[in-house]
């Protein structure tokens, strides 16, 4: 079959040439969706696809890929049918029927060279839809699900980088909805409610963009909660692994005002962060 994601770049190209030989009549395919398919051979209906995605009529170019699949399921143009279905009703915005076609594809040709592509839309179908930080953060689950997939199951592939990326970019994403509740209940005065999502993002998201900020929130509530050992180790923490960003020029600003040091002390939680992050063993 046609080869992974060069052929997608490539593909508004071809469908330019498809749709001029249409235009000047050199396309025997189907004239519009009214029309009986079942006269048609299934390479015509699927030119007709290929034209009306030239046309960036992705509807009903996902509709004629449809048709091929269901007037012709054992054939070679059913496969590949099914690919562009995925990738027509992705680029319609049409994120649960892309899934469905993906994920038929991934089941019917699970060992086929277009697998991971198949993979790789069904990861976007739940990507492309993660909304604002302050919405539901369910899709953004089930993206990092679909893209660890491609990650682990399709690494040499063409798609396995990208997915790397976008796997980073939604982790990063749940970690700022815990920074966002963490951060309100900081301004409301609970303070206990805010360590605890401040400690989720430096215990599970460490790795992600949002843990300077974290540390020095809890330096800020566990001062105000009184808790100076877990404040002054929060900001050792911050001066061993950020030492050039704002967030500890903050922290340290804080604590020596109150005539502490960033030091780690005490036997809490985040002294034994602390002690991984002197053994190399966090971050």
């Amino acid at each position: 079959m046609f080869g992974g994601m060069a052929r997608f770049k490539l593909i508004g190209a071809a469908l330019l040439v498809s749709a001029a030989a249409a235009c000047s009549g050199g396309l025997s395919a189907p004239s519009d969706r009214t029309e009986s398919l079942e006269a048609y051979t299934p390479d015509q209906i699927y030119e007709r696809g290929e034209f009306e995605l030239a046309r960036k009529r992705s509807g009903d170019a996902a509709f004629y890929f449809s048709e091929v699949e269901r007037l012709y399921p054992y054939s070679s143009w059913a496969k590949r049918a099914l690919i562009m279905q995925a990738y027509s009703f992705h680029q319609k915005r049409d994120y649960p029927e892309s899934r469905a076609a993906a994920q038929r594809y991934i089941d019917f040709y699970p060992a086929d060279e277009d697998a991971a592509y198949a993979q790789y839309l069904l990861a976007l179908s739940y990507y492309d839809q993660i909304d604002e930080v302050g919405r539901d953060q369910g899709l953004t689950f089930q993206a990092l699900q679909a893209l660890r997939v491609v990650i682990e199951q399709y690494p040499d592939s063409e798609y396995a980088t990208s997915a790397i990326l976008k796997f980073d970019l939604a982790f990063d994403h749940l970690a700022s909805k815990e920074m966002e509740i963490g951060r309100y209940y900081l301004r409301h005065g609970h303070y206990a409610s805010a360590i605890n999502r401040f400690r989720v993002v430096v215990e599970e998201f460490q790795t992600t963009s949002q843990t300077p900020e974290a540390l020095h929130r809890l330096v800020e509530a566990y001062l105000s909660l009184g808790l100076t050992d877990e404040a002054q180790t929060a900001g050792a923490i911050l001066g061993h692994n950020f030492q050039s960003t704002d967030w500890y020029q903050d922290s340290y600003k804080l604590l020596t005002s109150r005539g502490l040091k960033m030091k780690s002390r005490g036997d809490n939680w985040l002294a034994q962060i602390y002690r991984q992050s002197l053994k190399g063993k966090w971050l």
